[in-house]
């Protein structure tokens, strides 16, 4: 599936008119042979949890004044962005979108994000960490990989844009510290995440209560799996980068990983590179992303192959998480999605 294979959002979001409902009334439509009214049908699962997200992307916008969405790309971020269309349909999106760029993303994926937003009509926002790097802000670690260096301009952003609610695609299936995360988090006045400190979300009333200084991070999909996310955009015919499926690519074997061939991710001595059929479960820095084996060319061969994992997809992919037991909470604490 390329970039060019998008749909028009609004073709997908239409509501029937007022014609078209009146004259359903008058032919008896909706009624049953005896002419009561027919029990609506059941939603289904994907229903409920589209229905919940959409609720909450509208709450926050409702409750805070400047929410900006993490729009990396990736098909979480992807999924958010199309349930927000969803929620404001017909009007555009009422917020920004932020990508906090690594320098080392796929190419791909900034290309599919560019024609996403232009296709939308959102505004873009970008916080380069080579910007950093370049001015002594940050400096390069040891192992490569840009991931934990994304905080420090991600709270920087969020400053400059004066945002008080943050959206995220994060899941609670992805890591055991996201599991943790309520949908409205609250961050404290340097950006910092204390999981002691988590407020009760009793029937589906979310706290975005805050004081100057402080901002939530929000996540309309905590509740979903990686199947449900696969089994949306099956249904909603989203498009996605190429990179979610499978196509030949030059990698080599690390960490039980297959890592591709790169300017920031070279072969050492003793691995040897292998041209083998690979798609990405998820698309972050290129220097600590693996792929897997696969052939599902399509998204129901990918719905298929995810339905019989037993790996997360950070689990099977990410090297940032192996850091430690602990790699994904000690970033979050210290400001990171």
């Amino acid at each position: 599936m390329s970039v060019s294979e998008t749909t028009d959002v609004s073709s997908r979001f239409a509501v029937p008119d007022a014609s078209s409902r009146s004259a359903r009334s008058a032919t008896g439509e909706g009624r049953s042979a005896t002419g009561a009214a027919r029990r609506p049908a059941r939603l289904d699962a994907l229903d409920v949890l589209e229905s919940e997200a959409i609720h909450i992307i509208r709450e926050v916008v409702a409750e805070f004044e400047r929410p900006v969405l993490l729009f990396s790309g990736g098909k979480d971020s992807v999924v958010v962005l199309h349930l927000a269309a969803k929620a404001f349909w017909p009007g555009k999106v009422p917020f920004p979108v932020l990508h906090v760029d690594t320098g080392h993303n796929f190419p791909e994926v900034l290309a599919f994000r560019d024609a996403t937003v232009e296709r939308l009509g959102i505004r873009l926002e970008v916080a380069r960490v080579q910007d950093y790097i370049d001015d002594g802000r940050l400096l390069e670690r040891p192992d490569g990989t840009r991931n934990p260096l994304q905080t420090l301009p991600l709270l920087d952003a969020i400053a400059a844009g004066r945002h008080d609610a943050v959206f995220g695609g994060a899941r609670r299936d992805e890591d055991k510290a996201r599991a943790k995360e309520r949908i409205i988090s609250l961050r404290d006045e340097f950006g910092q995440w204390d999981p002691r400190n988590q407020r009760p979300e009793l029937w589906s009333l979310y706290n975005g209560r805050h004081t100057p200084g402080q901002h939530v991070r929000a996540f309309p999909i905590s509740n979903w799996t990686e199947l449900d996310v696969w089994s949306y955009i099956e249904r909603e015919r989203i498009p996605l980068p190429p990179l979610y499926f499978a196509h030949e690519r030059p990698v080599f074997r690390r960490d039980g990983m297959w890592r591709a061939v790169g300017e920031v991710s070279e072969p050492r001595a003793g691995e040897s590179v292998e041209l083998r059929s690979v798609r990405y479960r998820t698309v972050g820095d290129m220097s600590c992303t693996g792929a897997v084996e696969s052939h599902a060319a399509d998204v129901s061969a990918v719905v298929r192959e995810v339905a019989q994992s037993t790996l997360t997809e950070r689990g099977a992919t990410r090297a940032d998480d192996r850091i430690s037991e602990a790699a994904m909470e000690d970033r979050k604490k210290d400001g990171y999605f």
